[in-house]
């Protein structure tokens, strides 16, 4: 993504090889930081309006793109979940489009001043917002993430490495080159924002090795991706791991908005990572909804599982095992688990929840605070779907992914979380005893 020409991929032909073109790619995008770090909001803005005029002049060669990966992923036997999340539909490109606008719209966070105080002896201090620099993010299916991810960078004065999956190397080749003819038009070098070509899978061990150029690395797919960078990386992560999110229902629970909120979070699009997998109910009102519930889940063809105790009233499901209480299903699956009380459904989210997104339905206010207080995840939700649990619904225009770690930055990460910061400090000569 060097230049205006079509990027092609590749598959290089050694691990030797992709290292070297990673590391190519990698000292370039630190180049480009440290010119993207001085970059005005007028120029940052003037890109991204570029790169969204490229994208919609491309639209329909984009959109070819994505039926030709669709066609190949449905040719392997792709599960319908995870073809949904490779699908680009009119919707789809529409909002992505419209994040890009939105980003525009936000207020730029480089330079903002977070503290400033004078010290006894006449010394000033300032704790200002800075770019992070290089941002390297390793994703898989999605490709609205190729544009969520530079577009929040390139807003937020960062350099950005993207390795996409295999599944989606033409329609991220296709959303590429329309980005980086949008950095062309506005004067910013085009490694501030690259797409490495090649799907050999040494990419990944050598981007996690870039230390001294790559300054963060972003993770955002499966649980075996995460491990594998977890476990190659030497440069700083933020990461999720799993999406294992719940939806406990409190023996005060409105029942129609108790079945309205487990329709949308499992079934409204069950391949992502917001999706609930695990349905805790109290048990004094698990006879008499749980019924309702199972009817309405059982239209849109979702399969389900349950404890002893959801057997006995919901006769002929399978039996949950400890692993589907540990299992991200992306799919049209739920687990689904009685409870004595709100503590318990708190230990159970505790011991086998994900820390990502989970919710309570009740009419108890008591009951919800003392559910938002104790339940340790990034995001945590009263009488409201999990499935909000994203940057566009935060309103941050995007997002560069949903963290579940517990430094720097937490849930959907946009632009403040992809900035660090520094202190400036100033004086007339104080020196220290």
């Amino acid at each position: 993504m060097n230049s205006t020409a079509p990027t092609t991929p590749t598959t290089t032909t050694t691990p030797a090889d992709t290292a070297q073109l990673i590391a190519r790619l990698a000292r370039a995008g630190r180049d480009a930081a440290q010119a993207l770090h001085t970059a005005t909001t007028a120029q940052k803005n003037r890109a991204l309006q570029n790169i969204a005029d490229a994208l919609a002049a491309g639209r329909q060669s984009i959109l070819a793109a994505n039926q030709k990966d669709l066609a190949a992923a449905a040719e392997r036997g792709t599960s319908g979940a995870l073809l949904d999340r490779l699908k680009l539909t009119d919707a789809r490109f529409a909002a992505m489009l419209r994040g890009v606008h939105e980003v525009i719209a936000l207020p730029d966070p480089v330079g903002t001043t977070l503290a400033e105080w004078t010290r006894p002896n006449g010394l000033r201090i300032q704790k200002i917002r800075v770019p992070i620099g290089l941002i390297a993010i390793i994703f898989e299916s999605r490709p609205n993430v190729t544009v969520d991810s530079s577009i929040l960078c390139l807003k937020s004065g960062n350099a950005t490495l993207l390795r996409g999956g295999s599944e989606a190397i033409h329609t991220n080749t296709a959303l590429a080159d329309a980005i980086t003819r949008g950095l062309v038009a506005a004067d910013l070098p085009p490694a501030a924002i690259q797409l490495i070509p090649t799907t050999d899978r040494a990419a990944i061990p050598a981007l996690c090795a870039q230390t001294g150029l790559v300054d963060l690395l972003i993770p955002r797919g499966g649980h075996g991706l995460i491990t594998t960078v977890v476990e190659h990386a030497r440069v700083p992560v933020i990461k999720h791991y799993d999406g294992i999110c719940h939806l406990y229902i409190h023996t005060d629970a409105d029942p129609d908005m108790a079945v309205a909120l487990t329709i949308n979070g499992k079934c409204q699009r069950p391949g992502v990572c917001n999706a609930i997998e695990t349905l805790l109910i109290d048990a004094a009102i698990a006879p008499t909804l749980l019924p309702p519930i199972a009817d309405a889940l059982r239209k849109h063809h979702v399969e389900l599982r349950g404890c002893p105790a959801t057997q006995k009233i919901l006769p002929g499901i399978k039996a949950a095992t400890e692993d589907d209480w540990r299992t991200e299903y992306l799919d049209l699956i739920l687990s689904i688990r009685v409870v004595d009380d709100i503590q318990h459904a708190l230990r159970h989210i505790a011991d086998y929840g994900s820390h990502h997104s989970d919710a309570i339905c009740t009419r108890d206010e008591a009951a919800a605070r003392h559910f938002l207080a104790h339940c340790d995840s990034a995001t945590v939700y009263w009488n409201a779907s999990t499935r909000f649990t994203d940057g566009y619904e935060f309103g941050f225009g995007a997002e560069i992914g949903i963290s579940t770690d517990k430094i720097h930055a937490r849930g959907p990460m946009g632009l403040e979380e992809l900035c660090s910061y520094k202190y400036l400090i100033t004086g007339n000569g104080q020196l220290r005893q």
